[in-house]
């Protein structure tokens, strides 16, 4: 038994085919299929049902693919535990960032951290917080950005930055008139907020009291706060967004930002590992480069905050 085979019966359970596996894995379809065969007489069992398409394992199959995925999960941390000895930046790092983040943290330092660091392989995915979590579980990633906070003794999370919720009000709209918004000038029936899932939703829910509001969702299911924005601008109703968001705007665009009364809503954005976790020095980069690409103010929460 090699960790080559495990690898291939993995892409295979992946795929479901035996072609697209071996495409995968860069080797012929006879090569992958011999090596398979090969691991099934060693144990003397069947791991997938080829009279079926697609390709199913077996009972018995799905069992030895599930302790294969954990022996390459520990055959890959063997790899990075040395890659750590010796401080190398070098391997594939998998980062999840929830959606309501990423289109506005990630220029910030991305583009720089891969010119001053090529030899940084990072991955990057958006997931919803619940997607994060259970990816951080089977391993599948290797840290992720959020904005919720966990109570989960197998995770460790860190404070990167605090970020405020703004209002975007169309010039329409009579709270246009108002230097601030107050959670008693939010009427459901012209708010746009994202699809239930994200937590960005969640929290403002929460801090506005909107629990009962059936808002425009019922007519218009988006998870785009950028569609919602343009809907605004377009003269209808209101929406928040993450303060970081507010310095992409245009100057036109920013008169319709308004900020809430104190005490202002303000989400607490974290990078989260599992407490095993050890490519500390890759994480000690992607930490000081995003700390360092956001506003200073942003590095603290102030008096007139409050995280939801």
């Amino acid at each position: 038994m090699t960790i080559q085979q495990l690898e291939y019966i993995l892409a295979v359970d992946r795929f479901r085919h035996f072609g697209k596996a071996a495409e995968h894995c860069l080797v012929t379809q006879p090569t992958l299929s011999a090596m398979i065969q090969k691991l099934e007489e060693e144990l003397d069992v069947k791991i997938f049902d080829r009279s079926t398409q697609p390709i199913q394992p077996t009972s018995v199959g799905r069992k030895v693919i599930e302790q294969a995925r954990s022996v390459l999960a520990q055959a890959v941390k063997v790899k990075e535990i040395v890659n750590e000895e010796e401080q190398s930046l070098k391997g594939i790092f998998r980062l999840a960032i929830l959606p309501t983040i990423a289109p506005y943290l990630l220029p910030r330092f991305f583009p720089k951290l891969m010119e001053d660091y090529p030899e940084i392989d990072i991955r990057v995915t958006e997931m919803k917080t619940q997607d994060v979590l259970a990816a951080l579980a089977t391993g599948k990633i290797d840290a992720a950005v959020i904005a919720t906070a966990e109570d989960d003794k197998s995770l460790k999370a860190e404070t990167l930055f605090y970020e405020q919720f703004l209002g975007y009000v169309s010039r329409k709209e009579s709270i246009f008139k108002n230097e601030m918004i107050r959670t008693a000038d939010i009427s459901g029936e012209r708010l746009w907020l994202l699809d239930e899932g994200h937590c960005f939703r969640d929290q403002l829910m929460r801090f506005c009291q909107l629990e009962a509001v059936k808002l425009h969702q019922a007519a218009y299911h988006l998870g785009s706060m950028e569609t919602f924005m343009r809907i605004v601008e377009g003269g209808k109703g209101v929406t928040f967004i993450p303060e970081l968001a507010s310095y992409q705007l245009s100057e036109e665009q920013k008169e319709l930002v308004r900020p809430f009364a104190i005490p202002c809503p303000t989400r607490e954005i974290s990078i989260v590992t599992r407490t095993d976790f050890v490519r500390h020095t890759v994480l000690n980069v992607l930490k000081e480069r995003i700390r360092s690409s956001v506003p200073k103010e942003m590095l603290t929460l102030q008096s007139t905050q409050r995280v939801v």
